[in-house]
């Protein structure tokens, strides 16, 4: 027998908190609105069609692609050690690496640039092994991987610590090693979070600027992505900029929909 569903009375809310309820929505959805009444739409679809917009819609797409696939192989077992660690250091862990969330993209770029640029930490050892990263598509990936793979670790390490580790106690106990655990206990009692934590990290990729900017700068068809290539036309063309921006606005709006249960309820 089931057991029924009680349903939370609805606690009431001064009328007072109503007036900049209404002034915050209409902060987020003005300049939506804004952007829409912009829109050239006669010629969107020549606008979206152009080498220029193509090249950078491929590029932007495929960096996001590497840039989500490189967070995955390195925030996931980052986001599992600060899930299941114990240790004194281990906030301080959380903390560098949640910093790219409150560092200017800007700086971010700049501190990965004096890291594999040609003068930077590593750039004698990338040179002399051959290998340059800086204004490469690379680099491009590099850029979007270091602002995004907060966004997964923080999604997967709270669907970590909120799962039910008993069924992992129990796999071990009858003999499953820590491999088999995770692969087949772990992973899937996760993996609304992983997913979520990944679409996040794409997203991000897919909208990152500042930091491209000054890692990758802006060649088109290699380091162009969709974001630098509406920068770049809003002095040249402002239609097609608007036009792109309502691209990546569509784009975000499809994440915020898929993820709509986790980010009103966090993760279960």
């Amino acid at each position: 027998m089931s057991r029924a569903r009680v349903e939370r009375p609805a606690v009431a809310l001064p009328r007072w908190v109503l007036l900049p309820a209404a002034l915050g929505l209409l902060l987020f959805s003005t300049p939506l609105v804004a952007v829409l009444v912009r829109v050239p739409w006669p010629r969107v679809g020549p606008l979206l069609t152009s080498a220029a917009s193509l090249d950078a819609l491929r590029l932007s797409l495929l960096t996001a692609g590497a840039s989500t696939l490189c967070c995955l192989l390195l925030g996931g077992p980052l986001a599992l050690v600060l899930a299941r660690s114990r240790g004194r250091g281990l906030p301080l862990l959380r903390a560098v690496v949640l910093l790219p969330l409150v560092l200017p993209p800007v700086v971010g770029g700049l501190a990965l640039l004096f890291t594999v640029g040609r003068q930077g930490l590593l750039g004698p050892v990338l040179e002399a092994l051959g290998v340059r990263v800086a204004f490469t598509t690379v680099a491009v990936v590099l850029a979007q991987t270091f602002v995004s793979m907060p966004f997964l670790v923080l999604s997967l390490e709270g669907a970590l610590r909120s799962a039910a580790q008993g069924y992992e106690e129990v796999a071990a106990t009858l003999g499953a090693g820590p491999g088999r655990v995770l692969l087949r206990i772990t992973l899937p009692l996760v993996a609304p979070g992983l997913l979520a934590g990944a679409v996040l990290a794409f997203a991000r990729s897919l909208g990152e600027f500042g930091a491209t900017l000054i890692l990758a700068g802006s060649v088109q068809g290699r380091t162009r992505t969709l974001p630098l290539e509406i920068y770049l036309q809003r002095e040249v063309d402002p239609d097609a900029a608007v036009t792109l921006s309502l691209l990546l606005v569509a784009v975000s709006l499809v994440v915020v929909v898929a993820l709509r249960g986790r980010l009103a309820g966090g993760v279960r």
